[in-house]
């Protein structure tokens, strides 16, 4: 678990050469607390200098940290195991410890995945957070605080959802740390004033009035899905 902790928040060498007067990327990101509670936002990932144990520090252009620095979740609590400045090549050693009153306690803490799957290296890594490239636009990333069990973290929700004549369909899985996911049941499935439980197969049927919606999958132990927006006709 120590491991994927400091994939958190560790900076690292690597390159990313945007094209020329391109602007860093926007991702769509979610922070998930211990109570449940959560903040989605579309957010810039342009670097941000923060100060961690008085020194001034930089997460580079297009990185996780920069997002989630940027994006104000609340107050963030950071270490430093290198030599951090303001060069982001020298922040090797930060570590997001805390955000708000959620702090790291033995082998659980905060961790990130990008999409389905647990990133392998640092929130700041310049060479990205599977060492492949860093964030593109409209890439999905989300914090959540672990839970360590059976050498894993909890699963994170995925929503697809379909729309009919006065009805919305929707299907559930569960993803691993590795991205495998499975269906899962007896998760609540929200629109508007309307909610179901998925079924075994992990799907539920919600009978709604004509409308755009917003719909979310939540289940206790678990960490929330994205927001879906869709129109039921």
């Amino acid at each position: 678990m120590k491991s994927a902790l400091v994939a958190a928040g560790v900076l690292a060498l690597g390159v990313w050469a945007p094209a020329a007067g391109a602007a860093p990327p926007k991702v769509k990101q979610l922070v998930v607390f211990r109570d449940g509670g959560s903040v989605a936002k579309t957010v810039s990932t342009r670097a941000v200098t923060l100060k961690v144990e008085g020194r001034r520090c930089t997460a580079g252009d297009a990185t996780p940290l920069a997002a989630l620095v940027r994006s104000h979740p609340g107050k963030l609590r950071m270490s430093d195991f290198g030599a951090c400045s303001r060069r982001a090549a020298n922040g090797g050693g930060l570590f997001v410890k805390g955000i708000r009153t959620d702090v790291n306690r033995g082998q659980n803490g905060w961790v990130y995945k990008v999409g389905r799957r647990s990133a392998t290296a640092g929130a700041a890594d310049p060479a990205g957070p599977f060492g492949n490239g860093r964030l593109r636009a409209g890439q999905r990333v989300t914090w959540f605080y672990c839970r360590l069990r059976n050498g894993g973290c909890q699963r994170t929700l995925e929503l697809k959802v379909r729309a009919q004549s006065g009805k919305l369909t929707a299907s559930v899985r569960g993803y691993d740390d590795a991205g495998k996911g499975v269906p899962v049941s007896g998760a609540t499935v929200t629109a508007g004033n309307v909610s179901a439980e998925t079924s075994a197969a992990g799907t539920a049927s919600l009978d709604l009035p004509a409308g755009r919606y917003s719909v979310v999958a939540a289940k206790a132990g678990l960490v929330r899905s994205f927001a879906e927006r869709l129109e039921v006709p």
